[in-house]
């Protein structure tokens, strides 16, 4: 019979459970054996409430304090010199230093930390907007199994009395994310990496497992011959060491079209096909699956929001089991519901229209377990579920919110996409509009969301503060941050963003066509949650959203301020976007609402407006085939938003967490004045795509690495403006950080942004004639 199953839960808990504990552990006010035991009551409790709807294969070591590749690099033993690890199983202290930076803490010291140490680099988990950090290795690199945590978390659940299914990054996906300090390629470390693979899973037999779902998302890939004989080679390797186990290795994010028929062909007892992104495999699947091969159909949208079309899914279960029967088939979601936020229930004061067109995680487990009713027992074992899906269905197909006929107009008329004149016409007139020293010092926007902010901000939602108060309120912290700015010597300020709650939510909250929630929380990494807003329907602009407040900063100084906008590709890629356009056409309709703030920013007085867009390249889609199409139209999306400043006025963009050097040219394309990117973590090593490619604009590399809470030093800072002075011409150079600042602490933010203008002064110095 079919199987209702799951791939992976969420891990933070209901109100950001495992967030709490986090950052009262991190702030000293919650012991490591405390944050254990949390840990351990929310797996508990998420394998409980998966079984109890209806799940018969619920994965365990799925659940990570911070990120799951972390943790698999702690497991394997792949610890660079200095976090405090010489064998054994590895402590809180040093993985939370691999992931944060060492901060010089009793608990670090005690674990043999060296203090300041770097965090290791993070990027995006393929093209989700889940972050994870990646592994470094080098050339003669050793595994070693350092504790065998998918065992652990199998027979703690087996003490809570459940069989759980574990769940394991595969060796080869690990290799693929990971990167070398050599130079050397991770892969060749294939052959090494595969023994302690197969003692983890020899583990896993002893202790009574009986399937082990192996994740391996690079399938989904441009794979070369040898990343595809690796697979094969590992994987009978495999097979070999744990010969009683049943694998089942998931693939997701998209069809794995050429990887396929190694796929197929590897020993192991089951495939997972995301059906949702990769359905085109689905045919050659039924044509050359071997008859004994398990599929586990993922069916159910893993990525998004939207409740699943019932009828449509059991199409095409019914269709695999007409060819192949139900006797070994999985019903599951498309990937793991990670991305996704755990109970629509839990959002008691959304517009019911738009809540009757949604599931979170809990209700896509309710409809994976109904389609495995309907598709043993027949659609009447399931009618409630599908009469709910019919019903939302045509609701939405009838809706008059959902289409907007006056943004329909909009689209169709032609409006310019880019700047009226050249880089180098605008920057003439910029040089005349916006005087400013060599080597100019900025920040990327936000700063420091402390309590006093959130509790403003609740304060005034809940109205406990009138509209008046709030104003008041947030114009003193504005005008503290400007004259804070000022003393320190920053040459183009900003008004810190004090009144959003989110780079991408606080638009969407006064944008028609989207839906905010209160309690949809997903993980970004590790502490980090955002409630990403839901484009539902067709989006404008009904008012100016930031010009208020960005003319009042300005109105403070004679110093330029950045009006600071969410670009279209950004506010797109971090939203649940509507299925039922393609994505290309909203991204559009949110370029004109950001065109017409950029219009009201530079009528206000606004000089300088920066659009970000670090989304850009997590859109790119995984194949390098279907890649012009995207950047196409994102980059004529930024244009168009773009397109509505003179050319006095100078356009700033921001992107973080990119490898740069497949799309320089693209972002070139961009035309924006000035471009700020991540550097500080990968040591200024993605400015080498924009010096070979000679990037024709000018460029902010990150010098402050935000996202560990560590203060650099004022030598630090300058060590790496000179090494991004010897790439770039030092008249096209910014210095910035990294990235916004809402995460951090004024103790951190203030002497960091100091020391970062004292760097800049420097070297400033250094450059001076004579």
């Amino acid at each position: 019979m079919a199987i209702a199953t799951n791939l992976g839960f969420p891990r933070i808990g209901e109100r950001r459970a495992l967030k709490t504990a986090l950052d009262a552990h991190w702030s000293g006010r919650l012991a490591e054996a405390d944050l254990l035991a949390e840990a351990a009551r929310l797996r508990a409790a998420h394998w409980d409430r998966q079984r109890r709807l209806g799940i018969s294969h619920v994965p365990c070591n799925d659940f990570a304090l911070y990120d799951h590749v972390l943790d698999t690099a702690c497991m394997l033993g792949a610890i660079p010199p200095g976090y405090g690890w010489d064998g054994g199983p590895v402590s809180c202290a040093t993985m939370f230093a691999l992931a944060r930076g060492s901060r010089g803490t009793a608990a670090e010291a005690a674990a043999g930390i060296a203090p300041g140490l770097p965090a290791l680099e993070m990027t995006k988990w393929f093209d989700t907007n889940y972050h994870y950090l990646v592994p470094v290795l080098r050339r003669d690199q050793r595994f070693v199994l350092t504790e065998n945590r998918p065992r652990a978390a199998f027979e703690e659940a087996l003490a809570h009395g459940l069989r759980t299914r574990p769940v394991l990054l595969g060796p080869v996906t690990f290799l693929k994310l990971a990167k070398s300090e050599d130079g050397s390629d991770p892969l060749a470390l294939i052959d090494t990496l595969v023994p302690v693979y197969g003692a983890i899973l020899a583990g896993l037999a002893e202790a009574g497992a009986i399937w082990v779902q192996m994740d391996e998302p690079c399938l989904a890939l441009d794979l070369t011959d040898d990343d595809r004989a690796a697979l094969t080679r590992t994987y009978a390797a495999l097979a070999a060491a744990a010969p009683k186990l049943s694998l089942l290795v998931a693939s997701y994010f998209g069809p794995m079209a050429d990887n396929l028929a190694t796929a197929l062909a590897l020993p192991v007892a089951g495939l997972h096909l995301d059906l949702v992104r990769g359905g085109a495999d689905l045919e050659a699947v039924l044509e050359r699956a071997p008859e004994q091969l398990w599929l586990s159909l993922g069916v159910i949208d893993g990525r998004n929001v939207w409740r699943a079309d019932m009828r449509a899914a059991l199409a095409t279960l019914r269709l695999v089991a007409q060819r192949r029967g139900t006797r070994r088939l999985m019903v599951a979601p498309s990937c793991s519901l990670l991305h996704v936020p755990i109970d629509l229930d839990a959002e008691d004061a959304l517009d019911p229209e738009v809540k009757a067109q949604l599931a979170f995680a809990v209700q896509k487990l309710a409809e994976i377990a109904a389609l495995t009713r309907a598709l043993e027992e027949g659609e009447p074992a399931a009618a409630a579920a599908f009469r709910a899906s019919d019903a939302a269905i045509e609701a939405r197909r009838r809706s008059a919110r959902v289409h907007d006929a006056a943004v329909a107009r909009r689209l169709v008329a032609a409006e310019r996409a880019g700047r009226a004149s050249p880089y180098a016409v605008r920057r003439a007139a910029q040089r005349l509009s916006i005087p400013l020293p060599p080597l100019p010092t900025t920040t990327i926007g936000s700063f420091p969301q402390t309590e006093e902010v959130r509790r403003l901000r609740a304060d005034h939602a809940a109205g406990r503060i009138d509209d008046a108060q709030y104003e008041a309120a947030m114009k003193r912290l504005i005008a503290e941050a400007i004259a804070w700015q000022e003393e320190i010597g920053l040459d183009v300020l900003v008004h810190g963003e004090f009144e959003r709650n989110d780079m991408v939510k606080y638009f969407g909250e006064r944008l028609t066509g989207f839906a905010v929630t209160r309690h949809g929380w997903v993980q970004s990494y590790g502490s980090r949650c955002v409630a990403p807003p839901i484009i539902w329907g067709d989006v404008a602009r009904p008012a100016p959203i930031t010009v208020a407040w960005a003319a009042y900063a300005q109105s403070l100084t004679a110093k330029p301020v950045k009006g600071m906008l969410t670009g279209p590709v950004t506010m797109l890629q971090w939203s649940f976007v509507r299925d039922d356009l393609p994505r290309e056409t909203v991204c559009r309709q949110l370029a004109l609402a950001i065109r017409d703030e950029v219009a009201d920013l530079q009528a206000a007085g606004i000089r300088i407006v920066q659009i970000d867009e670090p989304a850009l390249r997590e859109g790119l889609p995984l194949r390098r085939a279907d890649r012009p199409h995207y950047l196409a139209w994102a980059v004529d999306c930024f244009r168009l938003a773009a397109g509505a400043a003179d050319d006095a006025t100078q356009i700033h963009t921001h992107m973080c967490y990119s490898e740069f050097n497949d799309i320089i040219a693209e972002i070139a394309a961009l035309d924006a004045d000035v471009i700020s990117i991540e550097t500080a973590r990968s040591r200024m090593e993605l400015l080498d795509a924009f010096v070979s490619f000679e990037y024709p604009n000018e460029i902010g590399p990150g010098v402050y690495d935000i996202h560990s809470p560590r203060v650099p030093t004022v030598e630090e800072m300058a060590r790496l403006i000179a090494v991004a002075r010897s790439r770039i011409p030092a008249d096209r150079l910014w210095v910035n950080p990294d990235c916004g600042l809402k995460t951090r602490r004024w103790e951190e933010v203030r002497p960091a942004l100091a020391n970062m203008v004292a760097a800049a002064r420097r070297i400033r110095a250094e450059m001076a004639p004579g």
